[in-house]
């Protein structure tokens, strides 16, 4: 369900568990270039994004480099390339429900766009520039860390999935071989920054989709979007 145009920065705010004073900066944050489109003065949320990831990555090597001082520079390393990706990202959005606040246009929406992986992993690095730019460094920080505390557990545990292909092969395989396939259905956006679409179909029933800036990373999506929808039914 979409929330109302009226309530919707004060219903995020309280799945946040955070305040902003710059209600502006929120909005921006949950606005699509696609709700922008032919719009004055609407900014949307590409320039916080670009922010907000950086502020991650800070953040999180930050807290592991303090935390964890007995780990290499390489294990630090591959522990925050598990944290701060697109899936974790997913995760979070998935968590706050950040789909169903976003501004986005009826074209986009049709198509899926509340529950594209890019989107939200977007609008989450999107929040996190919001909340550093209304509060400073040390208040993101904290809210980083709270809300991608079990995130950050897992990956020092190494207990996340990185290649949901095998797994999702693993999954339908257990009582015999089984068709997976994966297509490539479209690409869009400049060669810089090309999107890929791919749907998975386990014999040719359709179970995932999935967005990358790769082909790779779209059939990775698609993989864990399939695991989902398998682990929803099994619920």
């Amino acid at each position: 369900m979409i929330v109302s145009r009226k309530n919707i920065l004060e219903e995020l705010e309280k799945k946040l568990n955070m305040s902003i004073n710059n209600k502006e900066l929120l909005r921006e944050a949950i606005t699509h270039s696609s709700y922008a489109n032919g719009k004055k003065n609407v900014k949307f949320n590409e320039r916080l994004e670009f922010l907000g990831d950086s502020v991650l990555q800070l953040s999180i090597s930050e807290y592991l480099f303090s935390s964890y001082v007995n780990k290499s520079e390489g294990e630090l390393t591959k522990r925050r390339a598990l944290i701060v990706c697109e899936n974790s990202l997913y995760e979070i959005a998935k968590k706050w429900e950040v789909g169903k606040y976003i501004r986005m246009s009826k074209g986009e929406e049709l198509t899926g766009g509340r529950e594209r992986i890019s989107i939200l992993a977007d609008c989450v690095e999107a929040i996190i520039a919001a909340v550093y730019v209304d509060s400073g460094f040390e208040k993101a920080k904290s809210f980083i860390i709270d809300n991608f505390k079990d995130i950050i557990e897992r990956a020092i545990k190494n207990k996340i999935i990185l290649d949901y292909k095998t797994k999702l092969q693993e999954v339908m395989q257990q009582n015999g071989d089984v068709c997976i396939e994966y297509s490539l259905t479209k690409h869009e956006g400049p060669p810089h920054r090309r999107k890929f679409y791919t749907q998975v179909s386990v014999e040719r029933k359709i179970l995932g989709n999935g967005v990358g800036y790769s082909k790779k990373e779209s059939e990775q999506n698609a993989a864990r979007e399939a695991l989902e929808t398998l682990e929803d039914k099994n619920e």
